[in-house]
Parts: C-alpha cells; sequence; structure tokens
C-alpha cells in the first residue's frame, strides 16, 4: 500500500514536472521597446513565445527586410459595393486632388423666348448618377443631372417651367423662395393635382425679388428629393453688374450614403480657381436633410445674403464656419490674398469620408494661384 502511494507521488510529480515545463520551459524571450514609467524610461518586460511562434515571427522578419510590404485598399465597384486596388478608398489620396467624372450637375439651361417668356424644359427620370470615381448610385434627376441645371432670370422676367414626368410614380415642382400666385407653388392637392407618369405640367410667374432661390418636388419628399430632385433658380437684379471676379454654387446635400457637392463626393467636387487678389461669391445652398457646418480655410467669408435677401453692411458677420439647415441659403464673399490649395469642407468629420475613408464627402478645394 505504502509503495502504491509513493508511486502515485512520483507520477505526480513528473506531471507536475512537464506541465510547468510546457507552460514556463519551452518559452523564447523576444526583446520588447522601452516604456515610459513616471516620466521615466525603462525597458520593457519581456514578451514570451512558444518556439513555433518565435520561428514564425524570425520568418516575418526576415521577409519583411527583404521585400516591401504592399497594403492593397478596397477599390469601389459601379455597383457600390468595394473591390480591392481602388485609389479613391486609400488613405494616400490627397485633399488636393481631383477626380472629374464624365457628369456633371447644375449647369446652366439657356430658356427659350415665347411671346415674351423665358421658357425652361425640365424632365424627371430615373439615372445612374456617378457620385465619385466608379461609385454609380441611382438618382432622381432633372435633365438627367444632380443638382437640376441652374435656372438664371432677372427679376421682373415671366417664365414659364414645362416639367415633364418620367418617373414611375406622381410627382410636382416647388419653386422655393420667390413671391409666387398660390396656384404656382406646386403642392399636391392643396394647388395642384399630382403630375402623373407621362404627363406634363406648366408653371408660369413673373420672378420676384432677386436672390438665390431653389426648386425640388413636394411629391413622396423624403424619397424623391432625397435622390436629386432639386435644382437653384437664381434671380439676378435689373441692370446687375457683379461686384466679385469669380462665383460658384455649393449644393450641398446626402446622396444614397453619400455626402455630396453639386451632386459630387471628393475627389469628384469641383475645384474653385481664383488668383491672388479676386473676389469670390459663393451660393452656399442646403438641399440636404441635415444640418452642415460650412468651414473655409485660410479665407473667413462675409455672410451677405441669406435665404436670397441681403444682409445690411452694418449686419454683415464674417466667419469661417457657416452652418446651414435644410432649405437654407448664405451668399458668402471673400478676396483671395494669398496662394495656395485651401481646403472647403464640412466640419462634421463624418461628412469628409467615403464609406468611411478619409478624404471624400462634402470637401471642396479652393485653388489660388499667382
Amino acid at each position: 500500500m505504502r509503495g502504491m502511494f509513493t508511486t502515485l507521488i512520483i507520477m505526480g510529480a513528473i506531471w507536475t514536472g512537464g506541465l510547468v515545463w510546457s507552460v514556463f520551459g519551452g518559452l523564447v524571450l523576444v526583446p520588447q521597446s522601452a516604456v515610459t514609467v513616471g516620466g521615466a524610461r525603462v525597458a520593457a518586460p519581456p514578451a514570451v513565445q512558444s518556439p513555433a511562434q518565435a520561428a514564425a515571427s524570425q520568418a516575418v522578419a526576415a521577409q519583411a527586410q527583404s521585400k516591401p510590404v504592399v497594403q492593397v485598399a478596397p477599390q469601389p465597384a459601379a455597383n457600390g459595393q468595394a473591390m480591392a486596388g481602388h485609389d479613391m478608398a486609400a488613405h494616400d489620396v490627397s485633399h488636393a486632388a481631383s477626380v472629374p467624372t464624365a457628369t456633371k450637375g447644375n449647369t446652366l439651361l439657356d430658356p427659350k423666348l415665347v411671346d415674351g417668356v423665358k421658357v425652361f424644359e425640365l424632365t424627371a427620370s430615373v439615372v445612374q448618377w456617378e457620385v465619385a470615381p466608379g461609385e454609380f448610385v441611382e438618382a432622381y434627376a432633372y435633365n438627367g443631372q444632380v443638382p437640376g441645371p441652374l435656372l438664371r432670370v432677372t427679376e421682373g422676367d415671366k417664365i414659364r417651367i414645362n416639367l415633364r414626368n418620367e418617373l414611375a410614380e406622381p410627382t410636382v415642382l416647388h419653386i422655393h423662395g420667390p413671391r409666387l400666385p398660390n396656384s404656382q407653388d406646386g403642392v399636391p392637392d392643396v394647388t395642384q393635382p399630382v403630375i402623373q407618369p407621362g404627363s406634363s405640367f406648366a408653371y408660369e410667374f413673373t420672378v420676384e425679388p432677386s436672390g438665390t432661390f431653389m426648386y425640388h418636388t413636394h411629391h413622396n419628399s423624403v424619397v424623391q428629393e432625397s435622390k436629386g430632385l432639386y435644382g437653384i433658380l437664381q434671380v439676378d437684379p435689373k441692370g446687375f453688374k457683379p461686384t466679385y471676379d469669380k462665383e460658384y454654387f455649393q449644393v450641398i446635400s446626402e446622396l444614397s450614403g453619400f455626402y455630396v457637392i453639386n451632386g459630387k463626393s471628393f475627389p469628384s467636387t469641383e475645384p474653385m480657381d481664383m488668383k491672388v487678389g479676386e473676389k469670390a461669391r459663393i451660393h452656399l445652398v442646403n438641399l440636404g436633410q441635415m444640418v452642415h457646418p460650412m468651414h473655409s480655410h485660410g479665407f473667413a467669408t462675409k455672410v451677405v445674403a441669406t435665404d436670397g435677401y441681403p444682409v445690411p453692411e452694418a449686419a454683415q458677420l464674417t466667419k469661417d464656419t457657416v452652418s446651414i439647415g435644410p432649405g437654407e441659403r448664405y451668399d458668402l464673399e471673400f478676396t483671395a490674398d494669398r496662394p495656395g490649395a485651401w481646403v472647403y469642407h464640412c466640419h462634421i468629420l463624418s461628412h469628409v469620408q467615403n464609406k468611411g475613408v478619409e478624404p471624400g464627402g462634402m470637401i471642396s478645394v479652393i485653388k489660388v494661384t499667382e
């Protein structure tokens, strides 16, 4: 009995010793970098690895010394999914880069003059819109573009907007800002019936006052407007003589998960090109559903008009960040007094990304040359 007990003790000791060796005996010490403790620089305690882990680490280190590491970023495809290798998703995209796409929104639409009336033809339809390089989204568009065409007239003009509906659902058009006859306000079942697919409706009025105004759908708005049915109506004063050298329209909105300026996400937003000493006016227009604090690097801007109405000079604020809500417009002016590529962007930082990768989204660049 005593012999059996002794045997069990010896076997237990051997098992325990083997366990200790398996845990501690076969470990390889790997040096670590120093760490700071209480302000003093001391050596970090060594990390431990098994023999297999140590061998793998040594192989990786040897490979890294002989061959550079190449990281491949995901590439966005036309269907909005990620593919490996596309520069747009890589962190090495420059904030001054510009990658134009084949399509462009907010282009000037010239009217036809019919019996003294300036007539604009708009067609609402579904398009595949390239929002960034290789990234296509389904959009609802006026004349195939997002934003729709820029309609530019003079205060006192009589205008007619013929809207044809080629969507698969009804729609209407609301002209946002100027004074209108109630019958032309574009609210379904209040001022007019909806425009059925395949049908048209004419909006006619004398435009007043001058200012930066908008037009957009007012039916199934959360879908139709969010997909791109909006545009700018710019009304110049009679005898208009610009007091600035350059003029830019910055229409900001959200489009199928992208944050866009004039229907494009960076790097496909258009730069604002200027020369030192030139004065610019930016028509900042929010046709999205979120508030965006737009920040200008390099140049503070003076708020000279809000929602199309001039701000008296004594009340004009100078700001480098202008928060703009849905439906608001600000006319901003500044003089480019220094050369360089100056970023103009939304200061909600998740809004300057494409699919979580910065730079992207609501970034434009003011490029000033000598």
